[in-house]
Parts: structure tokens; sequence; C-alpha cells
């Protein structure tokens, strides 16, 4: 998906901020005003992460002007090349954008960096609220951008904070042109074929003649927008007190909430998609959701398709499906604990010589997870521990050519100890 060409070693520990940098105004000015901050805060370092997307003859450019700008400042410099495949295909703002986030994601976790800061201005929040509100969006997409949100990793949280949210463009191009500062611009912002230049040439302009406040009232009416979703959730999630599970959602729960408060039940269904960093669905969608529920017979399965990932119904329960896309991790267990776990010694031998290999089901494999029990088919353990059918394709983990864990059923009892440096693999998703 990225690749990286780091322009310097990684410094020494300290506390670490980044700051997007695409080479735009906005983004120069957040660099300044903050490589200025930190000039009375010595405790505090720097880096600058740039996006190369690859979508314009002159991201090659903008990539040699933003290293050139953090060697200025003398500020850390790392970088990504997203290789978005299959560009005809797909919303590529949308995809882009993703990538972007991503992306910027990995550079924070490699430097453990866990505040990114991004150059979002007033008139880039005006232009969100227009556009959620043209595609019919609720509260939650007309709330615009936070000024801040967690994004959570395996290693880390890292807060992502928008500082010039109550900026306007006018103001951040006074500031540039008072301090001398150089930017430069992407063509694309000037084709209307995409709809937020449409907005932003046109529509607001529009707006403004009518409401001079327009682009500042629309970023108030986002943040308080903002503040009533907080209320929702609250709502949500005392609502689905009974409802939600740790894995997933009752249903039969869930459809007593909207036999007697539809508006209650979508605002939970909502919050849980949400939560599990899902888009809201339309209108549309969540009345087709609620028709399928509503006629599909007791114990019968059911999957729906939404934001690449699947939501399935299984024995009363909706869920959904984490793909096998992951890792096997070793983790060390203390050696205060009592739990069991895997030699380290035979498992950093096995990586020495890469005898470590994930493997697919064939259908004919056995393994004993428990003391004192035979080896058991996987089909058996799927069936035991009640797994879903379309999780039952789990990921193996062999060692030596040993069967020694399989994803949601357990590790090869015969191979774990109980004292002595030990480690455990465990599946993590992502």
């Amino acid at each position: 998906m990225a690749s990286s060409r780091k322009s310097q070693q990684s410094p020494k520990p300290g506390k670490r901020i980044a700051v997007a940098l695409s080479g735009g105004l906005d983004s120069v000015v957040l660099l300044d005003t903050v490589c200025k901050a930190q000039v009375k805060n010595q405790d505090s370092q720097i880096f600058a992460f740039h996006i190369h997307h690859g979508l314009q003859k002159q991201a090659d450019d903008w990539l040699i002007f933003c290293e050139k700008l953090a060697k200025k400042y003398q500020i850390h410099f790392d970088f990504r090349l997203l290789h978005l495949i299959g560009k005809e295909q797909g919303n590529i703002e949308a995809r882009a954008r993703a990538g972007r986030y991503e992306a910027l994601t990995d550079l924070c976790t490699e430097y453990g960096i866990e505040d990114l800061l991004l150059a979002h201005h007033q008139n880039d929040q005006a232009e969100t609220v227009l556009l959620q509100i043209l595609r019919g969006a609720g509260v939650a997409g007309a709330s615009g951008m936070p000024d801040s949100r967690i994004i959570h990793t395996k290693e880390s949280e890292i807060t992502l904070w928008r500082p010039l949210l109550n900026q306007s463009r006018k103001a951040l191009e006074a500031y540039a042109k008072e301090h001398k500062l150089k930017w430069i611009e992407d063509p694309s912002n000037q084709n209307a074929k995409y709809r937020r230049n449409a907005i932003r040439k046109t529509i607001i302009p529009a707006l403004e003649k009518i409401q001079p406040e327009a682009i500042a009232n629309l970023a108030r009416s986002a943040t308080l927008l903002g503040e009533a979703q907080t209320l929702l959730d609250r709502l949500a999630r005392q609502d689905g007190n009974t409802i939600f599970l740790k894995d997933g959602v009752q249903l039969k729960q869930l459809q007593e909430l909207a036999m007697k408060d539809l508006p209650a039940a979508n605002n939970v269904l909502r919050y849980w998609l949400k939560t599990n960093e899902l888009m809201m669905p339309s209108q549309e969608r969540l009345a087709a959701w609620w028709s399928d529920l509503n006629t599909v017979k007791a114990g019968a399965q059911l999957e729906w398709a939404h934001d690449e990932k699947s939501i399935r119904l299984w024995r009363g329960i909706l869920q959904i499906e984490n793909l096998n896309a992951g890792s096997w991790v070793f983790k060390a267990i203390p050696s205060s604990s009592k739990n069991p776990g895997l030699p380290s010694q035979l498992v950093k031998e096995a990586q020495k010589n890469g005898l470590i290999t994930q493997k697919d089901r064939s259908g004919s494999e056995k393994i004993q997870i428990k003391a004192n029990t035979p080896r058991k088919s996987l089909k058996n353990l799927f069936q035991e521990g009640d797994i879903p059918p379309w999780q039952r394709n789990a990921p193996l983990l062999y060692i030596n050519g040993d069967l020694i864990a399989v994803a949601g059923v357990g590790v090869s009892y015969p191979h774990l100890i109980a004292t002595g440096a030990r480690v455990l693999p465990v599946w993590t998703m992502g």
C-alpha cells in the first residue's frame, strides 16, 4: 500500500509531535506556528510527514518542496508513497483520503508519536458540512470534523488534532503573507468535477453574498451538531445496555426497542457501527436492513455488505465479520505468571531458520488444546466452541511442521510449558 524513504535516522527519545505536511497554504502555516512555538518548549521534537499520492504530475516536486521545508526548520521528515491500485474504480477522493490516514498512522506508530496535527481550517469545515447535508447525512455527518479524534492502534493511541478549525483561509493567507511564507498550489483544487471544489468555487461565494458570515456560521453549526451527537451517543449507550454484547448486538432486544421507539433503535445501530469504525448507513439502507430483520425466520442466517465488511446475523446475534487479514504475534509471558506458553527458545530458533509458517485449512487438521483430552478435528472444535461458519477458515500456525495454534480455537497443549521463558501466539487483526 505504501512505501517510504527515511530522510534521516530516528532521533533521540523525547516528547514528539507530528504535522501532516502537504505543502499547501494551510499545512505550511500550521508547521510555521508549531515550529515557532517549539522554540519556547525545547523538550518537544517536531516531525513533518508527507503523503505522496502519485495522482498529480507535480507530486514529486511537492515531496521535494516539503523535504526542503523540513530541512529549513531543522525538523525530522519522512514520507509515504501511496499505491492506489485500480484508480479507475471507486471514489478516488475517498480512497486517497483513507490511504492518507492509514499512512500517517503508520508513520506515527513507527516514530512513537501520539499527537498528530492536521491543517484543516474553517473553510474546510464549512465545505464538509455542506457536502454532508447535500448527501442527506444526519447529525453525525453534518457535525463535520471534530477538533480532535483518537485512533486506536495495536501499539498505542494516536490523537489527531485540528488546531486551525476556527481560522478562516483568509486569516491563514494574511499570516502567510505577513511572515513571507511560500507554499504550493494543487491544480486539482481548481477542477470543478470534484464536488468539494464545486462547493468551494461556486456555492460558498454565493452564500457569502447572502450572508457574509456564512463560513463561520456553518462551522459553528458543526460544533453545535457535534455536541448533539455526543448526547445521542450517550443515549445509545443507555438504550444499548441490554442489547450490546462484546462482539455483537442481540437482535431480539434490538427489535423490542424498535417496536417501542424506532429512532432510538436506529441510534443504537448507528452507534454500534461507529464504535466498529464503519461508515453511517443511509436511511434507505437502514430501512432495507429492518425489512430483512423483520422477515427473517428464526434461526436463519443473514448477511449484508457494508463499508467493505460483512454484517451477519447468526443465532440471533448481529456480528461484524473480521476478515482474516492479520498476523501471528508472539507475546512474552511474565516470569511471575502461572499461564503456560511456548518455549521462547523454540520460537527463536524456528524464526531464525524460517520454520514458522501460516497455512489455510485443508480439512483434515487435528489439535489437542486441553490436558487429558484427545486430539480433535478442527471441525469438532469449531462446533464445540460455537464458532460461526464464516470464521471457520481460520489461519493456522505451524512451527517446525507441527500445528501449534488455530485462531479462535487455541494453542497445542503438548507444546506448552508452565515455567521458564515462554511466549503465547496471538492472532491479531489488521
